[in-house]
């Protein structure tokens, strides 16, 4: 459904046939009729196709809770949120109550006294599927009140008793009854809030200053997790990960395919940027974690080959507003000067100091010659090598524009081989060429000088 439904009364959901449905088992029949019709129910997810999502599929239709463990940038709250387009387009309530109750099954006494009192009359009110996900990022200081609750001086100040539950002001899981309550960085809570989180999940109590209230909450509880999270800052206690019904590892994509579709997709570019330099990427950072120079316990994030994609843009995009380019146009020039400032996203070994910037820059050159050799195959670059004959160099830089990098290039007689270029590599045609100059380079067919945002190839 695209609007809220007309119905604005207990007795107009009664007459139209509507039926409660759990949380857990809502999640499972949308999610098994999904499977049933060959849709997809977690688009945008790329590279988990056959090892997470199953396990997490597995894991709704069971009705468990779950905990996602992984590093940094693979996906996990992306994941999480994903589970929303699970649930109904919209879903009644009983207008007016804290806890969002639904009318054929409400949980707290007030609003059985509600129903019983109102009767047909009673308003109804209703959720949209984006309205039932809440999200909380665990830190340090978040306390019981703000999880579970606490008893609300001002409602005892008004004349109602200790022991009354209307005194209590809830926290956020008893508000996401109906709902998904994501927790992220679910470690760095202290253990004693955790313990709280025990009954709800378990026996569905909700305990507050003494006060047991048996709430039958209807809550999915999901949660995410750096394994070395455990060891750093804090670890998830036994009793709660006992609680979680499923534990699913996560990983970074798996096939270079699958890292660039998440570099395009992600990644918001103020320039053309083309595929091979977006594919260099995706290699660079596939190099990083597997370097035995860069600690693998913090992990290379997806967020890094973004960033880098942005960065490599916005270079072009300044180029061609400072120096008065038509059209702008990423280049290998905009790549190099990007790795200087994504350099400080990543953690080195404790051995590696003063190495960083020469390992960045080896990853680099293996992964621009890695992309590049299959474009090459094919193409004769002999005349362009002799054009190169110790008097004559081509210079190029993040500040040369296109035009001028084309109009220093040798005449080679015809323009068959930067033609060539341009075809394997896609882009424009001074892209083009400037791989081509760095493919000869890293062959050891030319030289290279870099230096103050200059190279000169010859």
């Amino acid at each position: 459904m695209t609007s809220t439904p007309d119905i604005h009364t207990l007795g107009e959901l009664r007459a139209s046939g509507h039926v409660y449905r759990p949380l857990r088992e809502e999640l499972r029949e949308n999610l098994l009729a999904k499977l049933a019709s060959g849709e997809n129910p977690w688009p945008g997810l790329h590279g988990l196709e056959n090892t997470v999502i199953p396990q997490v599929e597995r894991a709704l239709i069971a009705g468990h809770d779950i905990v996602l463990l992984g590093e940094r940038g693979q996906g996990k709250t992306r994941l999480l949120r994903t589970m929303t387009s699970l649930l109904d387009d919209f879903s009644p309530i009983v207008a007016g109550t804290e806890l969002r109750e639904h009318p054929f099954a409400p949980v707290t006494d007030a609003t059985r006294r509600r129903i019983a009192d109102e009767g047909d009359a009673l308003e109804i009110a209703w959720l949209a599927r984006e309205d039932r996900y809440t999200e909380k990022l665990a830190t340090p200081d978040t306390s019981v009140a703000d999880l579970i609750g606490d008893v609300d001086p001002m409602r005892v100040a008004e004349g109602r008793r200790l022991g009354d539950p209307e005194t209590i002001h809830y926290g956020l899981i008893p508000r996401s009854n109906r709902g998904i309550v994501a927790i992220n960085e679910l470690p760095d809570l202290a253990e004693r809030i955790q313990v709280s989180m025990l009954n709800v999940m378990e026996e569905r109590d909700v305990q507050i200053r003494g006060y047991t209230l048996r709430l039958p909450l209807d809550v999915l509880v999901v949660a995410s997790a750096n394994p070395e999270d455990y060891t750093n800052r804090g670890r998830i206690i036994t009793p709660l990960k006992d609680r979680f019904g499923a534990e699913v590892r996560t990983h970074y994509p798996l096939a270079l395919e699958d890292e660039i579709a998440v570099i395009r997709q992600e990644a918001t570019l103020s320039a053309e940027v083309p595929e091979v330099l977006l594919e260099i990427l995706a290699r660079f950072t596939r190099g990083l974690r597997e370097s035995s120079a860069v600690n693998q316990r913090s992990g290379v994030s997806a967020r890094f080959a973004i960033a880098g994609a942005e960065t490599v843009a916005a270079a072009a995009r300044r180029r061609a507003a400072v120096r008065g380019e038509s059209a702008a146009v990423a280049r290998l020039v905009d790549l190099e000067a990007a790795v200087d400032v994504l350099g400080g996203k990543i953690e080195f070994e404790p051995g590696e100091e003063g190495r960083e910037w020469e390992i960045l820059e080896y990853l680099l050159r293996a992964a621009t010659a890695e992309a590049v050799r299959p474009r090459l195959r094919g193409i004769d670059m002999s005349p362009l090598i002799e054009a190169l004959d110790g008097t004559t160099t081509v210079s190029t830089g993040e500040d040369v524009t296109a035009d001028e990098f084309l109009a220093n290039l040798p005449d080679l007689g015809d323009a068959t081989l930067y033609d060539d270029l341009a075809s394997a590599f896609g882009g424009s045609r001074a892209s083009a060429v400037e791989l081509g100059f760095e493919a000869l380079y890293l062959s050891r067919k030319i030289a290279k000088d870099s230096g103050d945002g200059e190279t000169i190839y010859g």
